[in-house]
């Protein structure tokens, strides 16, 4: 890459040009369509006049019969035919805004869609009201930026710092993830992958969800070009910034691929490959952003559709998106069968959180067991942290695939990549730290290798499950008929609820006083009963009750019953357990606890062995057991250190009390 940033310092410095009319915020909505037409006019300038001679001779054709054939005169996949470029632009300053219209106006349609998804218009009109329009044209019109001299490559770098200087203070994991980290997801996806680095004139398909710019494709077709000169890497993709679509649409126009894998909207409510199927799957999801503008769709998908739609697994949080594009990819990996005997490969960047949020039975556990227990994830690789330029959390790449080499079947690899990076001299955003080529080949050895040492562990699939266990113990209460207790009865709701009505007129009303009157007789047996009498068996006490308003011609139904005993109750350790009709213990709901029980353990024997000894009269809710899922990665690779001791500590202290006062003495001479 030569003088890129030069490029990118010159582009910066034409937004600099727009302060005052444009906040500093929108300079990318000026920039960066004008940076995509100066492309474009570098691209095409070589046959301009030869697509203007064509032209002449079939403007009479359909448009798309006609793009045609000037796309072959243009040898591109789009042409310009008006009069216009940046250079004849110049000599008319008086019109320049009608001229640039012309211009781009006078693109094929692909490419003019391109310029639409800008609503470039409307700055074309702002900048040539501020007198600005003729200064911007002219200072693009300086740099070159034709394919021999910035290739296809660097362009896209161009693209994405400048997006990345714009959009400074995004949503983390937005827009740009760093070239480096795309090479080192690349490695492990293609891993060992010998069909493709070595058939003559294979054809693949690569589909990113979250395209942005088109950074994810355009690597990793780098990469397979590295190793098989002859091999094609279709790319496909969806995006639904507007920006990011426009230019990642540019970039593939200039390649020559085809523009119309790659679509515009949002990937969960608006799935436009909705009946595709990919061989590779390569992505970086938003961290942390909510999914509540999609949730109708995805919740009616999730609900009408289960399994046979994307998100059957499960639906995670609504703050975090991040599963929901996982399940997503799942969906589009094609089946292995005697036609596609490799499967398919995901590779994709996440927070930590889908490691581990979500207790059992949460959607994101559900998630996670889904995978898990069909065998799809293959590793997880940590990062190191500050490797992103708007946030400096940990990530992890997680490497899935549908047909795992026969020692991987039921494994889990995970490495711990943290260690491995170059300390940047200047930092992008938060962006300090950076993979240089060794570090990925150093990650990438660890990974191929499949074996454990101290940055590399394998788990089978059950060492990540669990069941989450009730943990019961017994409800003891003791009872007793006195002032404070029978005022209690005030705070229960069923017993609140005798003087409210939903009727309306009289009806209400007389329904009130009837409340009013069952109150006032309630509370009269009750005070025929107070005494300082404590009753520690439930059962013995409800029959002195029953038989107390049994007397007085008063029925309670269930619901008040259990409110009068609420309110005369309280917990009581050395009181006898209450027992249901059958007489098995009943829990408490306050002393309730739960215990997750790896997968691999016997819950009878962990009960036995973690619990009894602890609380002897507890026992497990097994009609309550969930089964959950998580990954504690950090857990894995930590790393005890023996803290100082305290006679260091102090001899520590006190020499820097004496180095203190040294210097102290120095300074009052």
């Amino acid at each position: 890459m030569n003088n890129f940033n030069d490029k990118v310092n010159f582009i910066w410095s034409i937004a600099e040009i727009l302060r005052g009319p444009y906040k500093k915020e929108d300079y990318g909505k000026v920039v960066l369509p004008m940076a995509v037409l100066r492309r474009f006019d570098c691209v095409l300038e070589e046959t301009k006049e030869d697509v203007l001679s064509r032209y002449e001779q079939y403007k009479h054709l359909p448009e798309e019969s006609r793009d045609e054939i000037l796309n072959r005169t243009s040898k591109q996949k789009f042409n310009n035919v008006s009069k216009y470029d940046f250079q004849k632009l110049l000599s008319d300053s008086d019109n320049i805004a009608d001229n640039l219209r012309d211009y781009i106006n006078g693109f094929s349609q692909t490419a003019r869609d391109i310029i639409d998804y800008f609503n470039f218009d409307t700055q074309i009109e702002k900048m040539d009201r501020n007198d600005l329009l003729y200064l911007v044209v002219k200072r693009f019109s300086e740099i070159d930026l034709h394919p021999e001299t910035v290739s296809n490559i660097e362009m896209g770098y161009i693209f994405e710092e400048l997006i990345r200087r714009f959009n400074e203070h995004a949503e983390a994991g937005d827009h740009y993830t760093p070239r480096e980290v795309i090479r080192l997801m690349c490695h492990l996806l293609f891993l060992n992958d010998d069909e493709v680095f070595t058939t003559e004139g294979i054809t693949k398909t690569l589909y990113d969800p979250c395209a942005g710019t088109g950074g994810m494709g355009s690597v990793a077709s780098e990469y397979i070009r590295e190793h098989n000169p002859s091999a094609s890497l279709k790319f496909f993709g969806q995006e639904f910034n507007e920006e990011s679509y426009a230019i990642c649409k540019a970039d593939v126009l200039i390649k020559g691929e085809e523009a119309k894998n790659l679509a515009f909207g949002n990937t969960l409510s608006q799935d436009q490959f909705s009946n595709q199927k990919f061989d590779y799957l390569l992505t970086n999801p938003p961290f942390g952003v909510e999914w509540k503008p999609v949730k109708k769709a995805v919740t009616d998908e999730y609900e009408n559709q289960g399994y046979n739609g994307r998100f059957g697994a499960g639906l995670p949080r609504i703050n975090d998106g991040q599963l929901l594009f996982l399940q997503h990819l799942v969906s589009k990996m094609k089946p292995v069968s005697e036609e596609n005997p490799n499967g398919s490969r995901i590779a994709i960047v996440f927070n930590g959180s889908p490691l581990f949020t979500g207790d059992a039975g949460s959607g994101e556990s559900n998630i996670r067991k889904y995978l898990i227990e069909h065998d799809l994830v293959e590793g997880i690789v940590a990062l190191p942290d500050q490797m992103f330029y708007n946030t400096g959390i940990s990530t992890y790449i997680w490497i899935l695939t549908n047909n795992k080499p026969a020692n991987r079947k039921g494994k889990i690899q995970l490495v711990d990549g943290t260690k491995f990076y170059k300390k940047m001299k200047k930092s992008l955003g938060q962006k300090r730290h950076e993979l240089d080529e060794a570090d990925i080949n150093k990650i990438t050895q660890l990974y191929g290798e499949f074996s454990e040492n101290e940055y590399s562990k394998i788990f089978d699939n059950e060492d990540f499950g669990y069941r989450k266990v009730t943990i019961e113990r017994p409800l003891r209460l003791n009872f007793k008929v006195d002032e404070d207790r029978i005022h209690r009865l005030n705070d229960e709701k069923a017993f609140q609820n005798l003087v409210k009505s939903k009727k309306k007129g009289e009806a209400g009303i007389k329904e009130v006083e009837e409340g009013e009157k069952l109150q006032q007789e309630i509370v009269r047996v009750l005070h025929g009963l107070a005494s300082d009498e404590l009753y520690k068996n439930r059962e013995e006490f409800e029959k002195i009750l029953n038989n107390a308003f049994k007397y007085a011609n008063i029925k309670l139904n269930a619901t008040l019953k259990k409110a009068v005993l609420s309110a005369l109750s309280e917990k009581d350790e050395t009181a006898d357990i209450c027992t249901d009709k059958k007489g098995n213990p009943e829990p408490d709901p306050d002393l309730r606890d739960t215990e997750n029980i790896p997968l691999k353990e016997n819950i009878h024997d962990y009960f036995e062995r973690e619990v009894k000894p602890h609380v002897p009269n507890a026992w497990m809710g097994e009609e309550s057991i969930k089964i959950g899922y998580e990954i504690p990665f950090t857990r894995h690779f930590y790393q005890y250190t023996k803290l100082r001791s305290s006679e260091e500590i102090s001899n520590e202290i006190r020499e820097l009390e004496e180095s203190i006062m040294d210097k102290l003495k120095k300074v009052m001479g």
